[in-house]
C-alpha cells in the first residue's frame, strides 16, 4: 500500500509576516522558510502508518520553485521512502496544485492521499477536498485520528462541538488537523541520510499542465491595529457600555 503525501514550503509560522510597500504581496525576502506545518503532521502520520506495517511506501510531493526541495528534504529526513518535485516558479492556486496532484495520481496509484488541511500562507483550505472531487474518492477533512485497515480508513475528525466518526473506501484522501499527531524532531543524521533518497524532479510540462495564474491579486494590506480595552468599576457599567455598543 503506498501513500502520497503533499508538502509546501511557506514562510515559517514563527516568522512576522509583513506587508510590502506597494501591496503587492507578502515580502518574503530573507525570512525563514519551512514545511507548512499541517503537512508536516501529514508527513508524520504517513510515516507512523508505514512504521505500523499498514504501509509500505510513503512519496512526498511538492510543487513549487527550485527551493521546495529543502521541505522534501525535510520530509524524507521524516521518514518518506523518496520524494517527486514538480517545479514551477509561477504562483499556484489550488485547484491548479489539485489537478497536479491527481495527474501523479495517476502515474503513481497510491492508496491514502494525506495532505494539511490547510497552508498558513493563503488558508485556502481547499486543495485536498477539489483533489477529491476530482478523482471521485471519499474524503475526511480536518482529521484527529486515522486507522488504516486492508481496505478501508476509520477517520475521527474535528467539527463544530466534538467530533465525528468516518469510514472510507480506499483511495480516499485525508486531510490532517492540529490533534492528528506530534511530528517528530528531525536529526542532524537522518538529514543527512535523506540526501542519498530518490528525489525525481519533474516539471508541470511534463504532466501535461498549464500553470498560468488565474487568480489577480489586487491588493495586500495589513489588518487594523486593535483598539486597547476599556476596564469598567461595576457590572452596571459594563451592562451600559454594551448597550451604548448595541452588543446586547
Amino acid at each position: 500500500m503506498k501513500a502520497l503525501v503533499a508538502v509546501k514550503r511557506v514562510v515559517d509560522f514563527n516568522v512576522k509576516v509583513r506587508v510590502k510597500a506597494d501591496g503587492s504581496d507578502v515580502d518574503i525576502g530573507n525570512v525563514k522558510m519551512s514545511m507548512n506545518p499541517f503537512d508536516e503532521i501529514a508527513v508524520e502520520e504517513a510515516v507512523r502508518l508505514k512504521e505500523s506495517g499498514k504501509i509500505n511506501e510513503v512519496v512526498a510531493v511538492s510543487l513549487g520553485e527550485k527551493k521546495c526541495e529543502d521541505v522534501l528534504r525535510t520530509a524524507l529526513a521524516m521518514g518518506a521512502d523518496r520524494a517527486i518535485h514538480v517545479e514551477t516558479d509561477e504562483k499556484l492556486e489550488p485547484l491548479l496544485v489539485a489537478k497536479m496532484l491527481q495527474k501523479l495520481a495517476i502515474k503513481e496509484q497510491p492508496q491514502i492521499f494525506l495532505l494539511g488541511k490547510q497552508a498558513i500562507d493563503d488558508d485556502a483550505n481547499q486543495t485536498a477536498q477539489m483533489l477529491a472531487a476530482l478523482l471521485h474518492a471519499p474524503q475526511a477533512t480536518c482529521a484527529a485520528q486515522v486507522d488504516l485497515n486492508d481496505d478501508e480508513v476509520v477517520v475521527v475528525r474535528e467539527i463544530d462541538g466534538g467530533t465525528e466518526t468516518v469510514v472510507l473506501k480506499l483511495p480516499a484522501v485525508i486531510s490532517a488537523d492540529l490533534r492528528l499527531n506530534e511530528p517528530r524532531f528531525v536529526k542532524l543524521p537522518n538529514l543527512m541520510a535523506a540526501k542519498k533518497k530518490s528525489l525525481e524532479k519533474m516539471m508541470p510540462a511534463d504532466l501535461g499542465m498549464d500553470v498560468k495564474t488565474r487568480l489577480k491579486t489586487v491588493k495586500v494590506s495589513e489588518p487594523k491595529a486593535r483598539q486597547a480595552g476599556e476596564k469598567v468599576d461595576t457590572v452596571e457599567e459594563l451592562v451600559a457600555k454594551l448597550k451604548a455598543a448595541k452588543v446586547i
